[in-house]
């Protein structure tokens, strides 16, 4: 696996920070992350460099530089347009808060630094310049075994920090890799801590895992090891055949963020829970809200053979560039639910489809009458009956698209002026 590393695309910014570094004689190496993807072949999305300088020396080395987090060891370098993250070599004190450490030692010693990270395979170091790897925790041979493995005592990582855990659920769901058993046992042992975790960082890693190639086992390891009930109990506490079929749905979908979390609640909560749930776990309120739109319309097998009139309704609630992520939801669940309804489902969808395709009037801006045109039909000024007379006509049109013309409009206002005046 080390012939992966020398033969890896290293950016030459980030090959040129390491030879300065060096040159000044000080150890420096790539660390974490991006050793692991190009040991596995797989390009780095960034590139994190670890050195026994410290923050004021790698200050001093280059002319343009960052002090993004110096106090705890870290600076930016501007190397030809390209940012490189430097951290200097660092201990830890002890974790307090279940997410932090309480101080920051900085060390001379790379196998000091990597002593405190969390896998095994997140704790190896590359020295590209002279072909070094650091690897004092077998990080190569857990990627060869598809483990993930804790650094040292798993209860003691998952105690320090308690994201750890869902990180590992997580690591395993997008590389397809199996938990070491310590690791793993140690899960249900330190909920207590992840519970201290802000919902923010959850919510990453649940988006990461649900996008991952195997988010339907990752989940089922959220469930076996009691993540989940942390978080999302709802799921968590589902009947087993239930959850299962969310589980398999999910992994139907398509890498949508909307798509999967709408697919995951649509047969578990109603639309006001699942927005509740976008809430809690700190989506932004339009995530939220789309993902309960699609909850609330998610069971389209119940709206075979509707009217048109009915279909459009649908499409005026969902909005037509909703159109595309709705159908998504819809054929994910029934093809795994109940896939012998899938064929009616799938023509539903194409009328649905259709109907969007004619652009028929859907809303009170496509009305061939403006809010000053309605007042002078009705002979008033603004009013609350100008509200309900509008809300009549986009009935009209959405059970018959033909009625939208200024002058059917009109006769239309003036037919429901003379019903309501009785």
């Amino acid at each position: 696996m080390i012939a992966n590393l020398h033969n890896a695309d290293i950016p030459q910014p980030v090959l040129d920070v390491i030879a300065r570094l060096r040159d000044l004689g000080h150890a420096v190496y790539l660390v974490g992350g991006c050793v692991r993807d190009m040991v596995r072949l797989v390009h780095p999305k960034d590139f994190d460099v670890a050195t026994s300088a410290l923050p004021q020396e790698v200050q001093g080395a280059f002319r343009k530089v960052i002090p993004t987090g110096i106090q705890h060891g870290t600076v930016t370098v501007l190397q030809n347009g390209t940012h490189v993250e430097v951290t200097t070599f660092r201990s830890e004190g002890d974790y307090l808060d279940g997410r932090r450490p309480s101080s920051v030692a900085f060390e001379r010693d790379i196998v000091k630094d990597l002593s405190r990270r969390d896998f095994t395979i997140n704790a190896m170091a590359y020295n590209p310049l002279d072909r070094e790897l650091v690897d004092p925790f077998g990080g190569q041979s857990d990627l060869r075994s598809q483990l993930i493995r804790c650094v040292g005592s798993a209860q003691e990582r998952f105690s320090e920090d308690g994201l750890r855990p869902l990180r590992a659920v997580r690591f395993a769901a997008v590389l397809g890799f199996a938990l070491d058993s310590a690791t793993r046992a140690a899960i249900p042992a330190t909920l207590g801590v992840f519970r201290k975790v802000a919902l923010e960082r959850v919510r990453e890693e649940l988006v990461k895992l649900l996008l991952s190639p195997r988010a339907e086992s990752g989940l089922l390891l959220l469930a076996d090891t009691g993540l989940l009930d942390v978080f999302l109990p709802e799921l968590a506490r589902a009947e087993a055949s239930a959850a299962a079929s969310v589980r398999a749905a999910v992994q139907a979908s398509p890498l949508e963020v909307e798509v999967r979390v709408a697919v995951l609640l649509a047969d578990l909560v109603d639309r006001a829970q699942a927005r509740d749930i976008g809430l809690r776990l700190k989506f932004p309120n339009k995530v939220a809200d789309l993902v309960a739109l699609l909850v609330e319309h998610a069971k389209a097998e119940t709206r075979v053979g509707e009217p048109d009139a009915a279909l459009r309704r649908l499409l005026a609630r969902l909005g037509p560039p909703q159109l595309p992520l709705w159908a998504a939801v819809v054929r994910a669940r029934v093809g795994v639910r109940q896939p012998d309804a899938l064929p009616a489902v799938e023509a539903l969808i194409a009328r649905v489809e259709a109907l969007a395709a004619a652009k028929p009037p859907l809303t009170a801006k496509d009305l061939s009458l403006t809010g000053g045109d309605i007042m002078a039909a009705l002979g008033v000024g603004p009013s609350p009956i100008v509200g309900e007379a509008t809300r009549f006509l986009v009935e009209s049109v959405l059970d018959d698209p033909s009625l939208n013309t200024a002058d059917a409009l009109r006769q239309r206002l003036q037919a429901w002026q003379a019903q309501v005046a009785r």
